[in-house]
């Protein structure tokens, strides 16, 4: 049986362990080594979890536990550079969030949860961004887009397709 080739590089092993020192205990830096992972890969494949398991003194399932806990993760393949999320709040669906979110992914072609076939853009749906007097919204990274209309989101696509970072389009 071949082993598998390992994941963690000697910059994600530190940056895993310069957590330690802020925290009680070994599991409670699960979440951030898998930030770091996912920081770094854009996903947390499987040996990932096997190989944050084995430097924390966990069990792998302990840390696929947390990993699969929480939607941001994904572990099947990379997410886009760019990750939108559009959100479905109350407040965003009662601005057209809904209808936003179909008019983003119609534009892009792809349906939510997929990514680009440049691997340019992931969409994705929240359930909540906190940011309901901007409805509707959409987190691209860090960037919050605030009081998106069709026009904005397909000014912020065209940004993507150059390459160019999201500057928050209102």
């Amino acid at each position: 049986m071949a082993t598998a080739e390992r994941i963690l590089t000697d910059e994600m092993i530190e940056a895993i362990k310069a957590f330690f020192p802020r925290y009680p205990t070994r599991q409670a830096v699960t979440l951030p080594a898998l930030h770091v992972v996912n920081d770094r890969l854009r996903y947390v494949p499987l040996q990932a979890v096997v190989e944050i398991a084995a430097l924390l003194g966990l069990k792998p399932a302990e840390v696929q536990d947390t990993l699969s806990f929480y939607g941001f993760f994904k572990q099947d393949k990379p997410h886009g550079e760019t990750r939108a999320w559009v959100c479905r709040s109350i407040s965003c669906a009662l601005r057209g969030g809904d209808e936003l979110l179909d008019h983003i992914c119609h534009a892009a072609g792809i349906a939510p949860g997929e990514t680009t076939p440049d691997g340019k853009l992931t969409i994705e749906f929240a359930e909540c961004l906190g940011a309901c007097e901007f409805a509707p919204c959409v987190l691209a990274g860090s960037a919050l887009l605030r009081n998106v209309t069709p026009q904005s989101a397909n000014a912020f696509l065209n940004d993507i397709r150059k390459g160019a970072p999201s500057n928050g389009h209102q």
